[in-house]
């Protein structure tokens, strides 16, 4: 699980080197705002579109060879879309980048869910993983930015190559012999409701984290009159906080249950972000902000692994669903909330985003512990070598 946790680590890096990047790209490339904002959906679309039919081949064969490619492809078109004052080719590299990421999200989430052995607590290192990487890519990238210019992406693409062929390594140590008929039996039953109605939890829950990263420190600067570095202070510390949430949240899975794990979370996330707004000292608030991240986390490694538990049959979609597609389908509604911001400030999207939890709860009163719908398969589906 340790080197499932780096990989991921690395991989999101690179979904977070993309918004960090793309004001430099205004800056000292004298690109336009609708030029940057296709920026970071060429990052966005190419990372969400394609984890469905990933997965699907994920499931279908071992393509053991898809996971390292995928950060090695993140690494590559991000670090080098920094040297190159083409748009086109900034927009096709970010792209290629996007689709890196989508390519190692359902494979890893397959293999990560075999080495985990049905424990929440080793899946939420595996989740975390992704929320370090994320959260790590601005504090290096900017500086960086900063420091040598835009050609300075270049310097983030070894960790990709390298990580790439320390998942090859792992791969052919831990080659699996393969599976027979005989292994096939005992397999659980899919339960696509059930999923479907989690998918509905992700997206809801995806709209509130992507709002959050987008409107807090504007909620900081501009209604609690506070600096651009505190308000940046409080974006990291709700960002911390998601990371300390999902490793909290695999280990209460473990002692209380995937599903009630995930409507605690839910409901817990209520009163947290209307405290925050509540209060309107920029300073008081600061602990608010970390507690908002960490309950809006609590759910997050639990309904990937309770996601693969309602399709056994396809571990590798769950995994493409529950940490691609669901999790960038929240930055859709961006645009609505920016409406809101234009014509109530940050506190009035801030104010939107606090009531949807209800709505989440409301959702996950439709999930159900998977031994509760018949037994959960010690398995996994059988693959074909590739």
């Amino acid at each position: 699980m340790r080197i499932w946790a780096g990989a991921h680590a690395v991989d999101d890096f690179y979904q977070g080197l993309v918004p960090a990047a793309v004001p430099y790209f205004v800056l000292q490339r004298d690109f336009s705002y609708v030029q940057a904002s296709g920026l970071a959906l060429a990052a966005t679309l190419g990372s969400a579109l394609p984890q469905v039919p990933i997965g699907l081949l994920a499931d279908r064969f071992r393509l053991r060879w898809m996971s390292p490619l995928g950060v090695g492809l993140a690494g590559v078109g991000a670090g080098m879309s920094g040297l190159t004052a083409s748009y086109p080719l900034v927009f096709a590299l970010l792209l290629t980048a996007g689709v890196g990421i989508a390519m190692f999200h359902p494979p890893a989430g397959r293999d990560a869910r075999r080495a985990a052995g049905g424990s929440a607590t080793a899946m939420s290192y595996f989740a975390a993983g992704g929320s370090v990487g994320f959260f790590v890519a601005p504090a290096l990238v900017t500086p960086a930015l900063d420091t040598f210019g835009m050609g300075a992406t270049a310097l983030f693409i070894p960790p990709a190559v390298l990580m790439g062929f320390v998942l090859l390594r792992h791969h052919h140590r831990t080659s699996a012999a393969p599976v027979t008929k005989a292994r096939r039996q005992g397999q659980g039953q899919d339960r696509p409701g059930r999923f479907a109605a989690l998918t509905a939890v992700e997206i809801v829950r995806s709209t509130i984290s992507t709002g959050l990263n987008t409107f807090i420190s504007l909620y900081w600067i501009r209604h609690l009159e506070a600096s651009s570095g505190l308000g940046g202070l409080a974006l990291t510390l709700e960002l911390g906080g998601g990371v300390a949430g999902t490793l909290l949240g695999g280990r209460l899975a473990d002692r209380i249950g995937m599903v009630r794990t995930v409507q605690i979370g839910n409901a817990a996330m209520l009163p947290a972000l209307w405290l925050m707004l509540i209060c309107d000292d920029a300073y008081a608030a600061l602990p608010l902000a970390l507690l908002v991240g960490l309950v809006s986390n609590l759910p997050f490694a639990v309904l990937v692994k309770l996601g693969q538990d309602y399709l056994p049959s396809r571990p590798g979609t769950a995994a493409g669903v529950t940490l691609g597609l669901a999790m960038s389908a929240g930055g859709l509604f961006m645009p609505l909330l920016g409406m809101v911001a234009t014509h109530h400030g940050p506190r009035g999207a801030l104010a939107v985003l606090a009531t949807m939890p209800v709505l989440a709860m409301l959702l996950s009163a439709f999930l159900r512990e998977p031994a509760e719908d018949g037994p959960v398969p010690a398995v996994d589906p059988p693959l074909i070598a590739g």
